[in-house]
């Protein structure tokens, strides 16, 4: 069998569609990185896609080891997040050419289901309770909310603080203590500013705080986990073990959310795992565009011991896929299809498109005009 081409297609949701085709018939789904920087990804498939054509779409180690390795820098995320969603592709060719789920092939499960959590937000406490209430009525178990609705000064005020508290807070209170609350701060906040929060969150107990620091500044983030019985989750802005490597053996958090769709894909992803579980560090992976990058994170979280939850629960590929994953109790049951068990049609995924650019993730202070972290 061998590769003969690729097509990309960006769909809603700052996701993409990957497809390679084979001799063979056979077709491969994967999901490249996106976030609205959907061009230079494109390009860097078909840059791939010359070395790739023509080779064996089953030698997946060896082709990921020639690209990743020959790029002048490794830790470009453009070629990685390219690289990410072609390796998927092989993975979900390999899957269909012998029979198997993707999860099969990696060593089988040792779990039945992964469980998984949905996005739930809101401007006032009103709006995040009644919002996380209705998560829970659609049998969500857990649920992930911001920890600010806009920009954080270096140093905020005792008001902004409380504000910030109290949005956590009247979820908490509304759902009570048996469903999990994850606090996204986005690295919006500072060390000095994530600190003072991540602590008037403790009484309220959130399955972890996400993202408090910038991914570069690995010692505040050291310091703040060993500050706070919160436990601190990073991760989905970093790329292949090697990015990982040092807060990994720091033990510098208690929770890695490596991204499925610019980590380096699933065998990536599964060493990133392995790593951690030497380390007693759980995964929990980020999973904030499309659905194809659910379903290549539940075929790896169905194999790996150390696994938290799962992000994605509300994006199961409803409308997108032939049969969109299956949820049930708050977990996604595993799927049993050859290869990523997830088909689309082209005029779904047609239905789906959309190559607008629009730059996301733009903050201004409303104060001074200053340029502030999304």
């Amino acid at each position: 069998m061998k590769i003969t081409g690729f097509e990309t297609i960006p769909i809603r949701g700052r996701a993409m569609v990957l497809k390679m085709f084979t001799d063979e018939g056979l077709v491969g789904f994967g999901e490249p990185m996106n976030y609205a920087h959907w061009r230079p990804v494109a390009q860097a498939v078909e840059d791939m896609g010359e070395y790739l054509i023509g080779r064996d779409p089953l030698q997946i180690e060896d082709h990921w080891q020639a690209m990743f390795r020959s790029s002048y820098s490794r830790s470009m995320p453009v070629l990685v997040g390219a690289l990410s969603g072609i390796e998927m592709a092989m993975w979900d060719v390999f899957g269909k050419s012998v029979g198997l789920p993707v999860w099969k092939l990696l060593g089988g499960s040792v779990r039945r289901r992964v469980r998984v959590y949905t996005a739930s937000g809101g401007s006032t406490p009103q709006e995040c309770a009644e919002n996380a209430k209705a998560a829970v009525e659609r049998g969500f178990s857990a649920l992930k909310m911001g920890g600010s609705q806009g920009p954080v000064r270096f140093v905020d005020t005792p008001k902004a603080i409380d504000e910030m508290v109290a949005r956590v807070a009247a979820v908490r209170e509304a759902v009570g203590d048996e469903v999990d609350i994850g606090v996204d701060l986005h690295r919006r906040f500072s060390p000095t500013m994530a600190t003072i929060f991540v602590k008037e969150l403790e009484p309220l107990r959130p399955m972890f705080a996400e993202e408090p620091c910038h991914p570069e500044n690995n010692e505040p983030l050291l310091a703040l986990s060993r500050s706070t019985t919160v436990p601190i989750a990073t991760g989905e802005r970093h790329l292949t073990r090697w990015s990982f490597r040092e807060v990994i053996e720091r033990e510098m958090c208690a929770i890695l959310q490596p991204d499925i769709r610019h980590s380096g894909g699933i065998m990536e992803l599964k060493k990133i795992a392995t790593m951690a579980e030497i380390h007693n560090m759980a995964i929990a992976p980020h999973n904030a565009a499309g659905p194809l990058g659910v379903a290549a994170s539940v075929h790896v979280m169905a194999t790996i011991p150390n696994l938290l939850i799962c992000e994605g629960g509300h994006n199961r590929g409803q409308g997108l896929f032939n049969e969109p994953l299956t949820l049930k109790d708050g977990f996604i049951e595993l799927p049993t299809g050859p290869g990523l068990g997830v088909d689309m049609e082209d005029d779904a995924i047609e239905a789906f498109r959309d190559d607008t650019f629009q730059l996301r993730g733009m903050f201004w202070h409303e104060d001074d005009g200053s340029f502030a972290d999304f």
